[in-house]
């Protein structure tokens, strides 16, 4: 085993090799993207005893506690603090940014962030390029897809049916939770049909609400609503957290769970228990939020799995006769700065693109490789967030706890599906943060337009802070052929990567979503007694309107869609092992997969699909019963400008 950190990197010198050593070897598997798709895949598949070789764009970084600490000082030290302001960037593999995106004049493409946006909705999804992936910056929640979410097209006439059910997942979900660490309790996550094996709990038990979700709950819960012709009351419930609590010492048969802290090579108490912090988004400080560094770290340790960073994939090849890939050439850069680089190819049994629902599309049309469907990179999907906000009549200890620990999940399915978006709310713990920048922007209006100073400051900014209520709706948009991401040679990154073209509209079965959102944000605020501040600017990049009247959408960087899976080749990219089609020692795996993306964030689903398609890969290598082998013909590295 050994990884291959950039110069510099604190590594331990049994580690050390040169990328050219990988070129020599043909691998079990070859995977390209060290999140949370690819770490679980390199986990499963070498503890099984498979040699993986992992490619990783993003600047690589010792997996230790010194690593982690110098993203924290990053964070605290960026003047802007969006999701990427912990992490290093890199010219050689950029990333998306929130504060990149513009409003899109009509046929005019922005292309000054990373992903072009086409239009004509601009989208400020993003992800991130560091060893761990999005996962680094994702708030934490791991709510289940319901039942319906597998059968929309059967049930209610919109999106597609998935080739797998809400019961066939079930027990990759179960495992999902193990590996992610999940705090939450059976009887607040049963609703809308999901269920659970008798004996069942979480590995460890769900996280209180905040005193703010309890405020919220005293006046919304029981809240009789109808939709579609169907009665239904409201509740505040707990969400699932991928972030330690206290462990359940009635999970797997009464073993109990040990929580995993902090990433470090050696031992730390730190990270065993979440401690409150409201800065989930974009970096937890104490490693108690699951990143898929923890399930690399484990994958390293077998000694089976070589990790190369600061590797960006740049062509799949294809042997031609048989449609089996051949290899994957990547570019490998000295420095994020730096415009050198050399040109490694690796070769291995089977491969794996696990980077993201942009970035697997992105690399496979660069590669010529559109798929026999012709629907490679497309019905791309990302939740639509509206959000709303208002003033509480009394303090509600907005700013305690993390960012998100409960919500309202009544409206996240039902029959009214059949005509509009389904949605679930957050109650957000950090105030106005998302919508309107708070507190940062509260001390100012209150010095530059208040004339507050002092003391007088201090107790205004304190009672302005503390009421804030934020509910933060995240609608489903299901999957259009027309949303899509595509290349084209005239934008290209510093490498010589074509860069990933993004072209996204909302639906109206979205808007309506939106719309209803909207409304039910106005009947909660009156029923809590709150001065409703919410305002959208058309000014905003998206903004957005529908029968007259105008929101301001957002993306929730729950990417899915771009190689959805199926049963049949004519009408999807990959099977429901998430093999490729066409290439059958091919896997195109994460949330592009998902044939609808439901009312849940991804994170879990992406991994319970990850866990199941191990098998089936590990099934497949058995099956071809061929050992690792030194290449007859090592590739010589070839030297970039």
């Amino acid at each position: 085993m050994y990884v291959k950190f950039p110069e510099g990197a604190a590594i331990r010198a049994d580690q050390d090799t040169d990328a050219a050593a990988a070129a020599e070897v043909v691998y079990d598997v070859v995977i390209v993207g060290a999140g949370i798709a690819g770490s679980i895949i390199a986990a499963r598949l070498s503890e099984a005893g498979k040699r993986v070789l992992v490619l990783e764009a993003g600047p690589g970084e010792d997996l230790t506690l010194r690593r982690y600490e110098g993203y924290l000082d990053r964070f605290y030290s960026a003047a802007s603090k969006d999701n990427q302001s912990p992490y290093p960037y890199s010219r050689n593999a950029p990333m998306p940014r929130g504060p990149d995106v513009r409003r899109i004049s009509p046929g005019s493409p922005d292309s000054s962030g990373y992903i072009v946006q086409s239009g004509p909705f601009a989208s400020d999804t993003t992800y991130t390029r560091v060893l761990g992936g999005t996962t680094m910056h994702w708030e934490g929640k791991t709510p289940r897809m319901l039942p319906e979410d597998f059968r929309m097209r059967s049930l209610y006439g919109e999106g597609v049916d998935w080739p797998l059910t809400y019961d066939d997942l079930a027990p990759f979900y179960n495992e999902a939770e193990r590996e992610i660490g999940v705090s939450a309790d059976v009887e607040d996550q049963s609703f809308l049909g999901i269920s659970f094996d008798e004996r069942y709990v979480f590995p460890m038990k769900g996280l209180p609400l905040s005193y703010l979700d309890k405020m919220v709950a005293k006046d919304v819960d029981g809240m009789p609503i109808e939709l579609d012709g169907e009665q239904r009351h409201l509740r505040v419930r707990p969400f699932p957290q991928g972030r330690n609590g206290i462990p359940n010492p009635a999970y797997d048969d009464g073993k109990g769970f040990v929580p995993q802290g902090a990433v470090s090579t050696y031992q730390v108490e730190v990270g065993e228990r979440c401690q409150g912090n409201n800065n989930c988004v974009p970096i937890c400080p104490v490693q108690a939020k699951y990143n898929a560094g923890k399930t690399l770290t484990r994958a390293l340790q077998t000694g089976r799995v070589d990790l190369i960073a600061q590797a960006v994939a740049y062509k799949v090849h294809i042997d031609n006769e048989t449609g089996r890939v051949r290899e994957i050439e990547y570019r490998r850069y000295k420095r994020p700065d730096s415009n050198s680089w050399t040109t490694v190819r690796a070769r291995g049994r089977m491969y794996v693109l696990a980077a993201n629902a942009v970035e697997n599309p992105r690399l496979m049309l660069a590669s010529g490789l559109p798929g026999s469907s012709g629907l490679m990179g497309r019905n791309f999907m990302d939740h639509a967030y509206l959000l709303a906000w208002a003033l509480l009549p009394e303090v509600a200890g907005t700013f305690r706890g993390t960012v998100c620990t409960g919500g309202i999940s009544d409206l996240r399915g039902g029959r009214f599906r059949r005509t509009q978006a389904a949605f679930a709310v957050d109650i957000h713990n950090d105030g106005w943060g998302w919508a309107r920048g708070a507190p940062m922007t509260d001390l100012a209006d209150l010095v530059d337009n208040g004339g507050r100073y002092g003391e007088d400051l201090r107790q205004g900014l304190v009672d302005r802070v503390s009421r804030q209520l934020q509910l933060a709706f995240m609608v489903e948009v299901p999957a259009s052929p027309s949303n899509r991401v595509s290349v084209d040679p005239s934008y290209t990154d510093q490498l010589g990567n074509m860069r990933p073209i993004l072209t996204y509209t909302l639906p109206d079965y979205t808007m309506r979503g939106v719309a209803y959102a909207r409304q039910l944000s106005r009947r909660i605020f009156a029923r809590l007694g709150a001065e409703d501040h919410t305002s959208y600017d058309p000014n905003f990049w998206g903004y957005a309107t529908y029968e007259g009247q105008g929101y301001e959408v957002r993306g929730g960087n729950h990417l899915a869609g771009t190689h959805m899976m199926g049963t049949d080749p004519s009408s999807s990219v990959v099977d429901a092992d998430q093999r490729s089609w066409d290439h059958r020692n091919l896997y195109l795996v994460g949330g592009g997969s998902l044939p609808t993306v439901g009312t849940s964030n991804v994170t879990l689903t992406i991994a319970a699909l990850c866990l199941r398609s191990a098998r089936a890969m590990l099934a497949q290598l058995d099956g071809e019963r061929a050992p690792v082998t030194v290449a007859t013909q090592p590739q010589p590295e070839e030297v970039g400008p």
